[in-house]
């Protein structure tokens, strides 16, 4: 999954400020678990504390009881990435996008291959859509297809 190739570029910074030792894959538990804590310390750079911000807010936000082991954060993490590509945004601009909103870096080789993958898990849905005679679901989804395509 495209959440496992995120890695937070200023990992060291918190470190520094926070005295912990953090993964800097973003989706790691450890990781996130950090992002709260490290928020509210004035210590840390400004841009960086907004960029943990930006995740807490965007990914890590779900009511459920696992939070944030319920596997929410990774989906929302693919979910926005899909929604970038939907926008016009190329692999390129979807990885500096990401990169300056969250301080996430993703190589855009990984996220042209993801959104290629996604592209054919939505054929599959098309198609068992159209065998089960959900023509609103087919619709729907040729045209998640021809956003992401395009």
């Amino acid at each position: 999954m495209i959440a496992d190739r995120a890695r937070f570029r200023s990992s060291r910074k918190i470190e520094r400020v926070t005295g912990l030792r953090l993964p800097d894959r973003v989706f790691n538990t450890a990781f996130l678990e950090a992002v709260a804590p490290a928020m509210g310390n004035r210590s840390l750079d400004a841009h960086v504390r907004e960029q943990l911000l930006n995740i807490h807010r965007d990914f890590l936000a779900c009511a459920c009881r696992d939070n944030p082991n319920c596997g929410c954060p990774e989906r929302k993490f693919a979910k926005t990435i899909v929604e970038y590509r939907e926008t016009g945004l190329d692999h390129r601009q979807i990885s500096e996008t990401i990169l300056e909103e969250y301080g996430i870096e993703v190589f855009p080789a990984d996220i042209l291959s993801f959104l290629e993958e996604s592209v054919h898990v939505l054929e599959v849905i098309r198609e068992v859509a159209r065998i089960e005679g959900r023509t609103d679901l087919m619709k729907e989804t040729d045209r998640h297809i021809k956003n992401v395509e395009r």
